[in-house]
């Protein structure tokens, strides 16, 4: 039961540590413990299956020993002594007593103070039922209250954010919110206040608590004094079932823990993955399960009826989907079918769809990325690394995004390093970001010339008073310096700006690869599943496995009979080739070309000389109402699977809720379009797709069906298998800020027993030897070499990058997360705005070749001379109206509007 308190936190279970060479014995209550050494007192204890009650200790902050909640006697020089055991590190021979009359007097003495002016309002309070406070209470306090005066009283509750209200009087000043904010998320937006019995947490004046991660507070509060604004009166903790997962907002793959009451989604809490997100989430990912429960998602299929889309049947509009599929293969040939989109699915799900387009339809013109992301064959052919290699290495290079508005837990784990580890990162971006102020170096560059800056970063024989490409001299010289002999280096690889092609971070990320050939890296890739779309052989010019279309023709032609003839267009091709009538018929897999590709003319034209589209989504988009077959598809939480996230790493998808209406999960979409199209995909489970997967695709080899259920796979599996990778370490499990999730090593998806009488089929591998994975060699570096002229006088470089919370479906769908969206801006160094005659807050108009419209203006020096910034997609406008993505950059010119609204 998902609020299952901790009725007896003394026998809190942990799982026996791995042999430890530097391990240290300790007793405790008489019993020999082996801990590690240096590791406080409090975690060997808990780990040898002794609970230490605690308030303010978290495993992943660094302690205070402010609550004195987990006072134990230590013995020292003169005998047994009180010491906090958040607090003592281990030390070999060291005595410890848990249970004592003396800690039992202590325990109880601090809870009977806590709850002094603690409300009594456990039936009204969320965290009733699934409360530390309460059950530590039960366990250790003293069963009765000896005060009798008037309780403290503050207003209740208060909005400290859009998400979290704050009840002043349940906080007990464990610091844990304030803590997370100041060491973790580097938003110290809330601290305390006041003195004596008028103490408080509270936000400063005129400014709230709009940190990203504001989310992780309310979970890792004890008490009821922090709740979430989504979940509040919501749902009571024992009304609600679980089941683990990964979410999928962004590429990172955060561990979390879906839960859910009268089939709809209620809550998402963190789970503690120490390889990927050690417990923590981003408010987006955490909040946007309300777009699942939306009233608005597609629950039946649509087909165009008199020009309007109508409900329909499965089997009609399947057959009406392959009708439309068939003519245009017989007419115009399989390259003239496209496929769109596929970021947003499972794995299994892709491979369906690679399978079918490729193999039954016969195109290879698909792509999951929609223009915003680079060149397949090289991300797949880079060395990669995870995100421990990345918070471990010598050195970081950062060639991509704003990690904190794109990837934010993925920002958090290099901050994180960054200010404890002292990693040294250099940053090589266009405008300011989240991480320039933890940067070594920051190499603040014009746009469309990363890769000359690149060049001067490796060359040695660089001048030290030289600028390249808008960088001095001296920053440059700085960042050789800390390259300088440097072992381990790892690349943080994205899309800096959708305003410029994705040939320029790709001419970049070749040179650093040539630079420092033992250099592996980490994509920065935004979209949910995209590396496993693209592991799957949703792009041009791949097949599953990670291998090249002609490395893999033979292989996979035995396997499914046929492979496209020749590669076939990406993203901006397919979408060129609609427009001017070489693509007839698209098919859009959760994808909205005309929010989510960079040239939004050129997507509405691409949709718009399309002679049939079909659209497989949850939800009726711009782009998926111009479809003539619309179908409607399972979304996150309410299909099982597997995804992969931007280290390669496949972990699991828990289905906790039913699809609306008659919504099918995405492989069966595919399965039963390939039976009207005449083919059998030969896919009746998913347990057969990842046989089929296994089999087939050389960099999934040896990853099964029986691997992932097993405890290996509890952090997910790296693939390739067999890649030298740090050593797991072992969750850091909170309790306090877990509730009911009790234990991750006990926690999790459980396989599902195939029923009886249930065969699954047998997958045989083709002979002959398999292809190999791409390399380097295989790869695109991007077309073109040479950097872009520069703009004229009165025009300024345009940089576009995504934020947090923008106009996507599932942020509009949210409705705690829809009002978050800022207002469209454009951003301008004060020395543009002032060469130019305008002042920040005019309004001005923005043109560029591709249109114009009206937004304020703002100083920033974070933005370069010559360059300005605009948000990509946000409600109100965004850069996808003034991009050409046919140019390698995107020229704007600024104009003051005197009266415009």
């Amino acid at each position: 039961m998902a609020g299952a308190p901790l009725t007896d936190t003394r026998d809190y279970q942990r799982p026996e540590a791995a042999p430890d060479a530097d391990a240290v014995t300790i007793n405790v209550d008489g019993r020999p413990v082996q801990a590690r050494k240096g590791e406080l007192l409090i975690a060997a204890a808990e780990r040898a299956g002794t609970y230490i009650p605690r308030f303010c200790y978290h495993p992943r902050m660094k302690p205070v020993g402010m609550c004195r909640m987990c006072l134990v006697e230590v013995k020292g020089p003169r005998g047994f002594a009180l010491q906090p055991a958040c607090f003592v590190p281990v030390e070999e021979g060291q005595e410890v007593l848990t249970q004592s009359d003396k800690v039992r007097k202590a325990q109880d003495g601090v809870l009977e103070f806590l709850l002094v002016n603690h409300p009594l309002d456990c039936p009204v309070c969320d965290k009733g039922g699934e409360c530390p406070l309460q059950d530590q209470t039960i366990s250790f306090g003293p069963g009765e209250s000896r005060f009798l005066e008037e309780k403290r009283h503050f207003e209740k509750p208060i909005a400290i954010s859009e998400l979290v209200y704050l009840d002043r009087e349940r906080c007990i000043q464990c610091s844990r919110c304030t803590r997370f904010a100041d060491e973790l998320a580097g938003d110290p937006l809330i601290d305390f206040i006041g003195r004596g019995d008028q103490l408080e947490v509270n936000t400063y004046p005129d400014a709230p608590f709009a940190s990203y991660f504001s989310g992780n507070t309310v979970q890792i509060c004890p008490v009821g004094a922090l709740t979430a604004s989504p979940y509040r009166f919501r749902a009571r903790p024992w009304d609600l079932e679980q089941v683990e997962s990964t979410c999928t907002t962004c590429a990172v793959g955060c561990v979390v823990s879906v839960q859910s009451s009268a089939n709809r989604i209620t809550r998402y809490l963190g789970i503690d993955s120490d390889p990927v997100n050690q417990s923590w989430m981003c408010d987006r990912g955490r909040f946007d399960f309300e777009a699942v429960n939306s009233e608005d998602r597609l629950s039946q299929p649509l087909i165009r009826r008199d020009g309007q889309l109508v409900p329909t049947t499965w089997g009609d509009a399947l057959s009406r989907a392959a009708a439309g599929i068939e003519e245009v293969r017989k007419l115009h040939g399989p390259a003239a079918v496209a496929v769109l989109g596929g970021a947003r699915l499972a794995n299994e799900d892709a491979y369906a769809w690679a399978k079918l387009a490729k193999a039954v339809i016969g195109t290879d013109s698909v792509d999951a990325q929609m223009g915003d992301g680079l060149p397949a064959e090289l991300v797949l052919a880079l060395p990669q690394a995870t995100i421990d290699e990345a918070c471990g290495a010598d050195a970081v290079i950062l060639l991509g995004p704003d990690l904190k508005e794109e990837l934010p837990v993925l920002h958090l784990r290099l901050r994180q390093a960054a200010v404890e580890r002292k990693l040294p990162i250099i940053e090589i971006t266009q405008t300011a970001t989240g991480m320039t102020r933890h940067a070594a170096v920051s190499l603040i560059h014009r746009p469309g010339e990363a890769a000359s800056v690149v060049r001067a970063l490796t060359d040695p024989s660089g001048a030290a008073s030289s600028d390249v490409a808008g960088v001095p001299g001296p920053s440059l010289a700085a960042a050789r310096d800390v390259l300088a002999g440097v072992a381990r280096v790892v690349v943080v690889l994205g899309r800096p700006s959708l305003a410029e092609s994705a040939a320029a971070p790709a001419r970049a990320a070749v040179a650093l690869a040539t630079a420092f050939p033992q250099a592996r890296f980490l994509s920065a890739l935004r979209r949910g599943n995209v590396r496993g779309a693209l592991d799957m052989g949703l792009a041009p010019g791949v097949l599953p496995g990670r291998v090249g279309l002609n490395q893999g023709r033979d292989w996979f032609g035995r396997a499914w009979g046929q492979v496209p003839p020749e590669r076939g267009l990406d993203a901006s091709g397919i979408l060129d080739a609609s427009a001017d009538g070489r693509v007839q018929a698209l098919v859009l897999l959760g994808a909205n070309p005309i929010e989510d590709f960079p040239d939004r003319r050129r997507a509405e034209q691409g949709l718009d000389g399309a002679g049939f589209i079909v659209a497989v989504d949850g939800f009726l988009t711009e782009s998926s109402q111009k479809a003539d077959v619309v179908l409607p598809a399972a979304l996150y939480s309410e299909r099982p699977g597997t995804t992969t996230n931007l280290e390669g790493r496949i972990t699991r998808l828990g289905q906790k809720v039913v699809p609306p209406g008659v919504a099918w999960p995405d492989w069966m979409i595919a399965v039963e379009l390939g039976v009207r199209l005449g083919s059998d995909l030969e896919m009746d489970t998913l347990a057969e797709i990842r046989d089929e997967i296994e089999a087939l695709a050389v960099s999934h080899r040896g990853i099964t069906e029986e691997l992932l259920n097993t405890a290996a796979a509890r952090d997910g599996i790296v693939a390739p298998l067999g890649r030298a990778t740090s050593e797991p370490a072992p969750a850091a499990i909170d309790p306090m800020s877990d509730p009911g999730i009790g234990a991750v090593e006990h926690h999790g998806v459980k396989a599902t027993a195939p029923e009886p009488g249930a065969r699954r089929r047998l997958v045989t591998r083709p002979e002959g030897q398999p292809p190999a994975l791409l390399s380097l060699p295989d790869a695109e570096g991007g077309s073109g070499s040479g950097d872009p002229a520069p703009p004229d006088a009165y025009s300024l470089r345009l940089v576009a990058g995504r934020k947090l919370y923008d106009g996507a479906v599932s942020v509009r769908h949210s409705p705690s997360l829809a009002g978050l969206a800022a207002p469209a801006g454009i951003r301008v160094n004060p020395y543009d705005l002032d060469r130019l005659g305008l002042h920040s807050g005019d309004r001005v108009r923005i043109s560029a070749p591709r249109g114009s419209f009206v937004l304020p203006a703002a100083a920033d020096p974070g933005v370069p001379r010559g360059s300005a910034w605009m948000p990509f997609s946000q409600p109100d406008g965004g850069a996808s109206r003034l991009i050409d993505s046919a140019e390698s950059v995107t020229d704007v010119r600024l104009e003051t509007v005197q009266g415009e609204g």
